[in-house]
């Protein structure tokens, strides 16, 4: 049990890290000179290989251990960063997450991995060519075998000591020994256990001091490291050793390189500058550096280069810096990562459950207060408020656990542009905006594929081939932009291209020959453009791998209503077409405003209420000539009665209220006859008969039993602006 419990973990891990790395790879693929995502890709790539090897998932560990080689020598500056490599380890990017689907299962499409090596190997050997270097035969890239080379031994004697008064996971710091007796042959001198002091490990490898070191990189638990040579009385500095300052006297120094604590690794500001270690490994002194630092100041060159075209230090001394610094920041982001993942993975199903169970406890909270109001109980009544607290702090925390950011999901899209518009011969490049832009896990999850439709959508109707966009004076690259924003309760989602636009005419003359509209019929440039949403609707003139087969687009549809969202569309033909979602930020629990018309209660959604006023007999009378009008305040405000719309019996009242609402910069009044105040409102779907009425998203259950209808605000604001203009 607990090692499936443990493999299963890696595995959650590792898609979260392979998704990382895809991220990072379509992100280097753009800056290609960025060593910081060099050296992020070469540490998700070690936490993949280290943690396959620690449970059993030897095949991934032996491939992703020649593809972090790979990055190792671009860390190192032995390998410049191309689009075939990148190209080559998104390929094997999906070929560990294809083992990790397949649990490791050796057989998993062998041939691609040897295509992945191939390619990975020519790279390698056609860079060492190109340096004419002694270094190609051994820098070349071969499938991990159990044939261990032949090279003189090395014995280490290792030191773990605990560190705090927290309690230690003993069983999770021995599963490294594993590790280490995989390196070589390890005796275990003293065990924690048995002394409760620490571990005394002595370890004969004929690994150098780095494969050593990297072992212990994954351990969390709060425990000092030392690692020295059999013998030796200094221990040897480990990648978390404080870098040390050249400007400290000697005894700070040396403090500074003793015993490493893994829990202690540096922060932000403590990573060296390459200036600071030159000097510290002696290649050259702070004259120097002060002198280079001077000259950078009218050059662009970074600092290592203006030293080495000096002759003040070797290219290899500047590269070994190079890669010392690169360690320090895989450190810092191992550790904020590590701080990232301090928390407890939890099932969806369970996480639903918790949601349903709140929304039920509002819904009784709802009741108690109302019963306990219709006494004159203090005491009662105070508790009552106690519990309504509680309740309203229950739900904001349960909900804000399935809030996500969108960005979440937005390495996937990129890389579905960058490889989709490849197979097309086009040239696309994809932006985005509002990646931290919360929704609810739910609402993403569904999201995903309307998403995918409309981008692919994009790809191959909207943005034109190379020649076609040169040809009419555009650049050879077409862009895409995928933007998020909040917008009062709703979020906005736009994708938006800058491609040929869709043209009414070509619609209108499809949706006459596949019978969707008579020919006579008059429709609106909003309306013709819906029509693509329509089942079995397409322009496109053959049937590609693509699209042509008048799926899709109806489907984006249906799902953008079943999220209780809208979808709109704006085209120019020549310039572009930008497609609009609005969605609720949430689909379970909201703060609403009750209000009541004749005996029928009706919610609205709190965060698009601005204010509430009174219209009076007089009032009305003045605008039955006319438009529905409020004079508010010097401003026009447009108003629709929820009596004539939804055709409530009985005579309005003599003063009614209007309840002033905001979405997307226009203000609509909906007058009720009465405002009876908040409500935690608890969505309820719509049976099959009513989802389709326009102005209700939703009913709610009131504290008495009764039913509440939820207005759909925004569609009745756009309803109102519509027929005002």
């Amino acid at each position: 049990m607990s090692d499936d419990l443990n493999r299963q973990i890696f595995k959650e891990e590792a898609y979260d890290l392979l998704r990382e790395l895809e991220g990072a790879l379509l992100e280097l693929e753009e800056a290609p000179n960025d060593m910081d995502l060099v050296n992020q890709i070469f540490r998700a790539l070690h936490t993949i290989k280290g943690s396959g090897s620690m449970f059993g998932f030897d095949e991934i560990a032996g491939f992703t251990h020649e593809v972090e080689t790979v990055f190792d020598m671009v860390r190192n500056g032995d390998l410049p960063v191309s689009p075939a490599l990148c190209s080559l380890s998104l390929q094997a990017r999906d070929h560990i997450k294809n083992m990790l689907d397949a649990d490791d299962a050796g057989s998993v499409d062998a041939e691609n991995m040897e295509t992945i090596f191939l390619g990975l190997k020519e790279l390698v050997q056609g860079e060492n060519e190109e340096q004419g270097g002694e270094e190609a035969e051994s820098s070349e890239i071969e499938p991990t075998g159990d044939e261990q080379s032949d090279q003189s031994l090395h014995a280490f004697h290792i030191s773990l000591k605990p560190q705090g008064d927290a309690d230690l996971d003993v069983e999770a710091v021995e599963l490294f020994f594993e590790e280490l007796d995989r390196l070589g042959e390890l005796s275990v001198l003293s065990r924690h256990r048995d002394t409760g002091t620490g571990w005394e490990l002595h370890l004969v490898t004929a690994e150098a001091t780095d494969a050593v070191e990297d072992v212990f990189f994954f351990l969390t638990a709060n425990v000092s490291v030392d690692i020295h040579p059999a013998g030796a009385t200094e221990p040897v500095p480990t990648p978390s050793t404080q870098p040390v300052d050249a400007s400290k006297p000697e005894s700070e120094a040396n403090d500074s390189k003793s015993s490493v604590e893994i829990a202690g690794v540096p922060d932000e500001e403590c990573i060296p500058k390459i200036g600071e270690i030159l000097v510290q490994n002696g290649d050259l002194c702070e004259e120097d550096v002060h002198a280079a630092l001077k000259k950078q100041e009218k050059a662009t060159k970074p600092l290592g280069q203006i030293l080495a075209e000096d002759g003040k230090v070797t290219q290899k001394a500047v590269k070994k810096a190079v890669k010392r610094q690169g360690e320090v920041k895989d450190q810092v982001a191992h550790k904020k990562r590590q701080e990232v993942m301090s928390s407890i993975r939890v099932a969806a199903d369970k996480l639903d459950y918790l949601v349903d169970l709140v929304g039920e406890l509002v819904i009784v909270q709802a009741q108690i207060s109302q019963v306990i109001s219709e006494r004159n109980d203090p005491t009662m009544t105070i508790l009552a408020e106690e519990l309504e607290r509680l309740s309203d702090e229950l739900r904001d925390s349960t909900l804000g656990i399935r809030m996500l950011p969108i960005g979440t999901s937005f390495s996937k899209f990129r890389r579905l542009v960058r490889d989709l518009s490849a197979d097309l011969g086009k040239q696309i490049g994809l932006s985005t905006s509002g990646a931290e832009t919360e929704l609810d896990k739910t609402v993403i999850e569904r999201l995903s594929d309307p998403l995918v439709h409309l981008l692919r959508n994009s790809i191959d109707h909207g943005i034109e081939s190379p020649e076609e966009r040169v040809a009419q004076g555009k650049p050879a690259q077409g862009t895409i932009m995928l933007a998020a924003e909040h917008s009062g309760g709703e979020v906005l989602i736009r994708i938006t291209d800058d491609g040929k636009g869709m043209r009414s005419e070509v619609i209108r003359k499809k949706g006459v020959e596949r019978g969707l509209i008579s020919r006579d019929a008059e429709l609106t440039e909003k309306e013709l453009l819906k029509l693509i949403f329509e089942p079995g609707f397409s322009t496109a003139s053959e049937v590609t791998s693509v699209s042509g087969r008048g799926v899709g687009m109806d489907v984006v549809k249906r799902a953008i209503d079943s999220l209780r969202g809208t979808i709109d569309i704006d085209s120019k033909p020549g310039t572009g077409t930008t497609i609009t979602i609005r969605l609720p930020l949430t689909l379970a629990i909201i703060d609403g405003l009750q209000v009541k018309v004749e005996n029928e209660f009706y919610v609205i959604p709190l965060s698009l209420v601005e204010e509430c006023v009174e219209l009076t007999r007089e009032q009305v009378n003045e605008s039955d000539s006319g438009q529905r009008i409020l004079h508010l305040r010097g401003e026009i405000v447009p108003y629709i009665h929820i009596r004539d719309w939804f055709e409530v019996e009985g005579d309005s009242p003599p003063i009614e209220q209007i309840v002033i609402t905001g979405v997307e910069g226009s203000r609509v009044g909906i007058v009720v006859d009465t405002v009876i105040g908040e409500h935690q409102t608890v969505i309820k779907s719509l049976g099959r008969v009513y989802k389709d009425v326009e102005g209700i998203s939703g009913a709610t259950i009131k504290g008495d039993g009764s039913i509440a209808l939820i207005l759909d605000v925004p569609g009745l604001v756009r309803r109102v602006v519509a027929e005002s203009k």
